[in-house]
């Protein structure tokens, strides 16, 4: 594809997207583009055996993964062309060795996000006759979050919405002298960011009713006690229809949102638990959104996701490690009117749920923490002497609904734990990260990067049972 045609391209693309002409993409149309223009997809699929040619349905394709193709093959080589040409930005997260994963992307790739933000300012805040100050409070630079947000406001107000977009990043004074200066010049005013970072902002400030606040969340999964606390804090008349999360990655940006459908669901599920466990498989709540299968498309893939997506590196079947499942729109409401709940309208869409990574991560203010960050941390030879090597680690909410990253760990067999060796251990240990991790050094606040460490003897049932697989983390 030439410069001129790629113009034309992206012409065409951004006047579909502000007329509202949008065509749906089709997994298997991406998926015979891929065959035919992307080298490192070619060569995958010759590895795996398989013909394009012959491929009628998506159950004949092999699943990709961060291992088997992100990093086997080169970032030029994963973009159609084999080319960065037409790759106007790139965005960056944080992988678990905390070298950075290089996500490319055009002004297309832009698109598809800015539609969901669509439905959720627009069509559930209103944003199309309310005058909307947009404040994003996620990091901003080359990290997923800040600057994909912004651009996605811009294309709403590009296309006739009254929204202006502030950026004061994840500074908390700045957010506040923002909303404090322009807010009264606004119908209302919309923070957002990552959850635990937003609920410091409402406490930090005050006075918050005037503004007529409206929430966009991403990158933690919460509860409904939690929406409610943080809705009464900030003056939010309704949570249902003023706070809205969002399922977004790296890999492909944002691929699904709360509504209100979704959360009335979500709520009456919190309040069934027996439902919510026969429904989901699991004791924990998870979060529950909609989802377009045009330009997002989920599978179940046993109790994981794999999604198919278009993109600056385009994506057929990829398998991302989320715990969760797909839920067609018609038999959730059924299911909710089967219990007695019926939880009204809301957009014909498929839903999709999540647990997140629990078994490996720990989201910690929209920051992957990975255990192998917090492993070198316990591998200086001061600390190393006295501890096993082993921890769980967790992220966990305190009596005021604060996010606090908890750290348990194992010492050696005969040693005892005492306050300046906790000390050493959450000071070394978030040294580690800060260098190591470059989501949690810029997502996470200075003032909650210190774990909260609690040393445990050797064999500690609760948290390192002699005999049982160890697992570093856990959900709570």
């Amino acid at each position: 594809m030439t410069d001129k045609d790629w113009a034309g391209r992206v012409s065409a693309g951004l006047r579909d997207f502000y007329t509202g002409a949008v065509t749906p993409t089709d997994p298997l149309e991406l998926f015979r583009r891929m065959a035919a223009t992307v080298p490192a997809y070619q060569d995958f699929l010759r590895e795996h055996g398989v013909e394009a040619g012959t491929v009628t349905e998506l159950g004949q394709i092999p699943l990709m993964t961060k291992d088997n193709y992100h990093s086997a093959y080169g970032l030029e080589q994963r973009c159609p062309g084999g080319s960065l040409r037409g790759r106007d930005m790139v965005a960056v997260s944080s992988g678990s060795s905390g070298r950075p994963t290089v996500w490319p992307r055009s002004v297309l790739d832009e698109l598809a996000v800015a539609a969901r933000f669509e439905q959720v300012l627009v069509d559930g805040f209103g944003a199309g006759e309310r005058t909307t100050l947009a404040v994003v409070c996620f990091a901003l630079g080359n990290w997923v979050g800040g600057l994909y947000t912004m651009a996605a406001c811009r294309h709403l107000s590009a296309k006739g919405h009254p929204i202006t977009v502030a950026t004061p990043g994840n500074d908390i004074a700045e957010i506040l002298r923002v909303v404090g200066e322009l807010g009264p010049l606004f119908d209302q005013v919309v923070l957002l960011g990552y959850p635990p970072f937003v609920k410091n902002v409402i406490d930090a400030g005050t006075g918050w009713d005037p503004y007529r606040i409206k929430l966009v969340l991403a990158g933690e999964v919460f509860s409904e006690q939690w929406r409610d606390l943080v809705a009464a804090r900030a003056g939010i008349a309704d949570p249902v229809t003023d706070i809205a999360a969002l399922y977004g990655t790296a890999d492909a940006g944002v691929l699904g949102n709360e509504t209100p459908l979704s959360v009335r669901i979500r709520r009456f599920l919190a309040g069934r638990p027996d439902v919510a466990t026969s429904l989901f498989g699991d004791a924990r709540l998870p979060t529950l959104v909609q989802y377009d299968p045009g330009t997002r498309f989920f599978e179940a893939v046993g109790p994981t996701l794999a999604f198919t997506a278009d993109g600056g590196v385009p994506m057929v079947r990829y398998h991302i490690a989320d715990e969760g499942g797909v839920l067609s729109r018609a038999d959730l409401v059924g299911l909710c009117r089967e219990h007695g709940f019926d939880p009204g309208d809301g957009p014909d869409l498929p839903f999709v749920y999540l647990f997140g990574r629990s078994l490996f991560t720990v989201s910690f203010f929209g920051a992957n923490v990975y255990p192998e960050n917090v492993t070198v941390g316990l591998e200086r030879p001061d600390i190393a002497a006295r501890v096993t090597g082993k921890f769980v680690l967790r992220s966990v909410e305190d009596g005021d609904r604060d996010r606090r990253l908890l750290l348990a760990v194992e010492l050696a067999p005969g040693e005892t734990g005492d306050a300046s060796l906790a000390s050493e251990v959450a000071t070394s240990v978030r040294a580690e990260l800060v260098r190591l991790n470059s989501e949690f050094a810029h997502y996470v606040p200075e003032k909650d990067q210190l774990p909260v460490v609690d040393l445990r003897p050797a064999g500690d049932p609760e948290f390192f049972p002699p005999g049982v697989k160890h697992r570093y983390t856990r959900s709570s």
